[in-house]
This record gives C-alpha cells, structure tokens and sequence, in this order.
C-alpha cells in the first residue's frame, strides 16, 4: 500500500510539470539578466573532482539516497520539482499561513511571479560556462524522478534552478508575512535539499543557489517597480488576515 501512495505521488507531480503556466515576458521582469549579479564573478566555481569539498558532495549524495527510505520526505522531494508559480504558491501555501493563488491574492502571487522568475535568471550563464555533470549521471543510478531523468541528463547542475526558485519564493514570503518567517525560510531550505534527495543535484549546487538568490533579492530592492508590487503584496496581505 505504501509503494502504491508512493507511485501516486510520483504520477502527479509529473503531472503538474505539464500543465505549467506561461513564465512572464521578459519586458515584464523586474530586470534582464546582465542586470542581475553576475555569479561568475563572486561565486566559486564547483569543486574540483579531487577536492574535499567534493567528498562533502559525495557524503551528501549518500545521505540523499538514505532519506528516501523516509515515505513522507521523499514524497515531499517529488512535490518539491514543481516549477510553476502556482504550484509552487500551493506548496508554501501552510507556512505562509493562508492559501496563496492568483485568484484569491492577486497582489501577492504578482511579486512571486515576476520576483521568482526574474531572480532564476541569474543561473543560466553558470549552467551553460561550467556544464557540471549532474550526481545522478556520474553515478548512473536512479532518480526518484524518473521522468525528468533524460530531460536533464545533459544540462548543467551548478547551480541548481529549482533551488533557486525555492529560496527565492522563501524570501518574497518572509518579507510579505515576516512572523512567519522562520517557518517559510525551513521551507524554503529544505526545496533544495529535495534536489539533492532527489539525487538532481550536489549539495554544493544547492548551497551556491541560495547565495546567488540572496544577491539577486537585494538587487530586487533597488526596483521601483518591485518595491511597488512589494508594497501592494504586503497590503493585501494584512487586509486578508484581518478577515481571517
């Protein structure tokens, strides 16, 4: 019974990444990619095979694989691979601490979509300059995603995207909602650890993923057009918890 909630589980979160909604268009971002802090510049370069660091990586891979023998952890890394807004608005939605969409907080799924997107810009000149082979490729083992395993077999995994996106939602929300923040932050750290469990990507991907968000969200704060939409998320926000 437990493998069969487990492959369920599986079958719908491949589900939702297809029925993702449209990214918005670049001229709608708070900025363009050359805009963005440049990782190249102030993040290392993943570490060398023969490093020590690498080992942690390889310790990390390890402890990954022996957190999918926990049912309810490796379910929450399965939902954790979802990429859209929505999806993603859904699964923080609890420690946020009201229901999240674009229907019924218009202003606050605003500043996470156009925040989200714009920040995971910043990741793709690393991916494409450093080519990092992912864990699941240089082991040749499985993945507790299958179905994305072909996809992703021969893109970049530093840094990691999905971990970008996760820690970059976490800060939106920790802002909007600060006395939840401890709560969102957890949440938004363990959406990268779900890639290493999911044995997508090494710790270090992860690790240099959330600096390189962080960076991009200060940058965030020098946009008029974001600390606008910030504000209006922040006042929706309050007006929905009077009413709570």
């Amino acid at each position: 019974m437990r493998t069969k909630r487990f492959l369920v589980a599986v079958a719908l979160a491949v589900c939702s990444m297809t029925v993702q909604a449209q990214d918005p268009t670049p001229s709608e971002l708070y900025f363009n990619k050359t805009e963005l802090p440049n990782g190249l510049v102030f993040l290392p370069a993943p570490p060398d095979s023969s490093s020590a660091q690498f080992l942690y990586d390889i310790s990390q891979y390890i402890w990954g694989k022996s957190k999918r023998q926990d049912s309810l952890r490796a379910q929450q890394a399965i939902r954790d691979v979802v990429i859209d807004i929505g999806d993603m608005a859904r699964e923080f939605s609890p420690v946020f601490g009201m229901e999240i969409s674009k229907e019924k907080t218009p202003a606050i799924f605003k500043v996470l979509n156009l925040g989200v997107v714009t920040m995971r810009l910043s990741a793709s000149n690393l991916k494409t300059t450093y080519k990092r082979r992912r864990p699941y490729v240089v082991f040749s083992e499985p993945t507790l995603i299958p179905a994305e395993e072909d996809e992703l077999r021969n893109t970049g995994s530093y840094p990691s995207g999905h971990t970008l996106r996760g820690w970059a939602m976490a800060l939106l929300l920790s802002e909007i909602n600060p006395a939840a923040q401890d709560e969102i932050l957890k949440k938004g750290y363990e959406w990268g650890e779900s890639r290493v469990i999911a044995g997508y990507h090494w710790q270090s991907d992860t690790d240099a993923s959330r600096l390189l968000a962080s960076a991009c969200y200060a940058r965030l704060h020098t946009s008029e057009d974001f600390l606008k939409d910030m504000a209006a998320a922040r006042k929706e926000f309050a007006e929905k918890l009077r009413h709570q």
